[in-house]
């Protein structure tokens, strides 16, 4: 592993692997810090979004709402799906092999454009330096000319109601339940609470949204949130 680097990105999610790579065609010697492990342990790439966020939930959207259809709207269309059965096991499969297939990809690109991807968590020091804790605890301090910081967000717990991974969970938990709920409630009318909601919803869940704010989905258009709570009532 080489210690001076024209950029060093600390975030390996759509904006620092993106950056990664474009830096990297830029003629740039660049490294790109993650320290992401999935639930095996192994290091994955794409952050939040590939691994917890945006493509796991988009699968488990599509696989519901075929669900859906197969059990109320294909009637009407002249189609008789017979008795259709939830295999919730399966579906999840399918939403991990996504997942895997598409971190994979990424870890593709960054090779073929010649990123290093240095596992570990980055640690931000003065004059552009990086120290990189590895998994087992050994530290290296990095050099960049620029440093990017690319770190993403997590959820937040609240005060009073801490997550037990049984009864209360945070959005990635949601994404990974072995059993559908009988009754969910989502605090958040978000993009991440409604989308996660409509999955259970669909798949048999009797769903609550509960939202602080005045607004439904409040960092949307007001007009598209008024049109959006109409279709979610």
């Amino acid at each position: 592993m080489s210690t001076s680097y024209d950029v060093i990105i600390l975030g390996a999610g759509p904006a620092g692997y993106v950056a990664a790579i474009r830096c990297a065609q830029l003629g740039m010697k660049t490294a790109c810090v993650d320290d992401w492990t999935d639930e095996k342990g192994k290091p994955a790439l794409g952050g939040t979004c590939l691994n917890v966020g945006c493509i796991p939930s988009k699968a488990l959207l599509e696989s519901s709402e075929l669900y859906a259809q197969s059990q109320s709207q294909l009637a009407e269309h002249g189609i008789d799906a017979g008795q259709v059965k939830l295999d919730l096991a399966a579906m999840m499969a399918r939403k991990n092999k996504i997942v895997k297939e598409l971190t994979g990809g990424v870890a593709s690109l960054l090779k073929s454009n010649g990123v290093e991807w240095i596992q570990g968590r980055g640690y931000l020091l003065p004059d552009r330096k990086v120290e990189v804790t590895r998994s087992d605890d050994s530290k290296h301090t990095l050099q960049g000319k620029n440093v990017i910081l690319a770190t993403g967000s997590r959820p937040m717990d609240l005060p009073h109601m801490a997550q037990d991974h049984d009864m209360i969970v945070n959005s990635t938990g949601a994404l990974d339940f072995d059993s559908v709920p009988q009754r969910l409630g989502v605090i958040g009318a978000g993009v991440i609470g409604l989308e996660l909601g409509s999955v259970w919803k669909r798949l048999g869940s009797e769903v609550v949204i509960i939202e602080a704010q005045e607004r439904f989905l409040s960092m949307a258009d007001e007009q598209l949130g008024s049109a959006s709570l109409k279709v979610f009532r």
